[in-house]
């Protein structure tokens, strides 16, 4: 028997199973995977890339010689669990068979999603090294935050299909251990790149810090020109609002023009000399 229910309906399988083994279920006890003589249990985050729900939801599976149940947290884990474990009547497979099938279905679209993750993060190293926003910063939290949750996933299936090809109790056949060998295989590649991904992101995080220091130096150069050249005005300005008498001005009829006319040549002096140094 194959069936899919919520975990909250995990005693109507009495029947098909050992009360001890629905209460050690029921209290989350099991962790990953656990062979027994008769029968496997298999626990894991489910994390669906198709969509853009970022919460997990827990998947709870049941195998032995004759049965296959999968217990499921919520409704949109249970119904990704109905379409990954729907076994056309006329195909007559072995539970092995199908659990492999249903972790297959599971994983469709992932490396799509990853391929999509790494086109993003290209295209947003070309837009950062062109200039830094602040909008880049949050995205470079989001992909953070994605690539840590597919980790995540990952690991625990690479685990779990691992332990599934060990095959201890001799629950599956030698074809269904060799599959999810080729499973535990390609999660070990879903990991490599997911690892290659962050190892991105973290390059993409310093690269926009070192393009916010470009632009807080720019403006900062900006400020000590600006200062530089007005410090002699400064000093000048200084200079006349002194309270003596004998100043040019008061003796010569073109002494405020000099002044202003001293002015503009030294900030004119200064501004050809930054732009000849490149400060400006």
């Amino acid at each position: 028997m194959r069936m899919v229910l919520p975990i909250s309906r995990l005693r109507e399988m009495e029947p098909y199973m050992d009360v001890k083994v629905l209460g050690y279920i029921h209290e989350g006890q099991i962790e990953a995977f656990e062979g027994f003589e008769d029968f496997d249990l298999i626990a894991f985050d489910w994390y669906d890339v198709r969509s853009e729900r970022t919460a997990a939801s827990q998947m709870l599976l049941y195998l032995d010689r004759e049965d296959l149940f999968v217990f499921c947290e919520d409704e949109a884990a249970e119904a990704a669990a109905q379409a990954a474990l729907l076994v056309p009547e006329e195909e007559a497979l072995p539970n092995g068979q199908v659990l492999h099938r249903f972790f297959v279905r599971l994983l469709k679209g992932d490396m799509v999603h990853l391929d999509r993750l790494e086109a993003a993060i290209s295209d947003g190293e070309t837009e950062v090294l062109t200039g830094a926003h602040e909008a880049y910063l949050d995205r470079i939290i989001a992909w953070r935050q994605e690539l840590l949750r597919l980790k995540r996933y990952y690991e625990q299936l690479d685990s779990i299909f691992d332990d599934l090809a060990e095959n201890d109790n001799g629950l599956l056949s030698r074809q269904d251990v060799r599959r999810f060998a080729n499973l535990g295989n390609r999660m070990e590649r879903y990991l490599n790149a997911v690892q290659s991904l962050r190892e991105s992101v973290a390059q993409l995080r310093e690269a926009y810090q070192s393009q916010l220091s470009i632009q807080q130096n720019d403006l900062m150069k900006i400020f000590t020109v600006v200062t530089a050249v007005f410090l002699p005005l400064t000093l000048l300005a200084g200079w006349y609002g002194m309270n003596f008498t004998g100043m040019p001005e008061l003796q010569w009829k073109y002494g405020y023009p000099a002044v202003i006319l001293v002015s503009v040549t030294i900030v004119a002096v200064l501004v050809i000399y930054f732009k000849k140094k490149k400060w400006l």
